[in-house]
């Protein structure tokens, strides 16, 4: 059973998100919040697998609930519920620890494939997606062009590895970078594992942010 903490201001929203989840095999709706703060004490007493986050709320806004939640090494995974073409935070929510993001009118089988993806570990976000969002928020964070070489968090990466993320950076799907980088499928894998892992990264979206973040990905002017 995964459980679920959905944190939004309006009653609606989330007394219909309650009603799928609680007619959906393997979801369990634990808790409501109506904002930042009663979503992040929230968080820490029922301890849920995931928290649908809405960003614009009274008070404490989700991004800073994010941040808040994540920063505790806690199970809970964040999955931000917000309309991507019109909500300039999504970028900083995912930098912030969020495990991804699904647009607010998505179908409600989308919703739930998202909520099982973030329970295991998975991006909840397309690659291709994933590098919209970057291509038009991440010049506000973007490091030097020449800080790459000298950034801790890519020492300890082999040529390849480097590759493999650059290769995540620019949105390309596993059997895309087999495929460009001459390599099977399931090698590609075990390199993005291993990429994960050395960069301390929760999923893809995490390396992705970091491969902009050091300036080893560059965004389009």
């Amino acid at each position: 059973m995964t459980t679920v903490l959905i944190a939004d201001d309006q009653p609606l929203q989330r007394m219909g998100v309650r009603m799928l989840l609680e007619g959906t095999p393997g979801l369990d709706p634990v808790g409501e919040a109506e904002h930042g703060a009663e979503a992040v004490r929230k968080a820490a007493e029922l301890r849920p697998d995931v928290v649908l986050m809405d960003i614009r709320m009274p008070g404490m806004d989700g991004i800073e609930a994010t941040r808040r939640i994540t920063a505790t090494g806690g199970r809970t995974r964040v999955l931000i519920v917000t309309t991507f073409d019109l909500d300039e935070y999504a970028y900083e929510g995912l930098r912030a620890g969020a495990s991804g993001f699904l647009l607010k009118d998505a179908r409600p089988e989308e919703l739930v494939a998202g909520i099982h993806a973030v329970a295991t570990g998975d991006a909840v976000v397309a690659p291709r997606l994933t590098r919209r969002l970057l291509d038009a928020y991440a010049h506000q964070v973007l490091a030097p062009t020449d800080a790459a070489a000298d950034d801790p968090r890519l020492r300890t990466l082999s040529d390849r590895e480097r590759e493999v993320l650059v290769a995540i950076g620019h949105g390309w799907t596993n059997a895309e970078i087999a495929e460009r980088l001459v390599l099977t499928e399931s090698t590609v894998k075990k390199h993005v594992g291993r990429v994960l892992a050395k960069l301390g990264a929760r999923d893809r979206i995490q390396a992705v942010i970091t491969a902009y973040d050091t300036g080893l990905v560059r965004a389009k002017p």
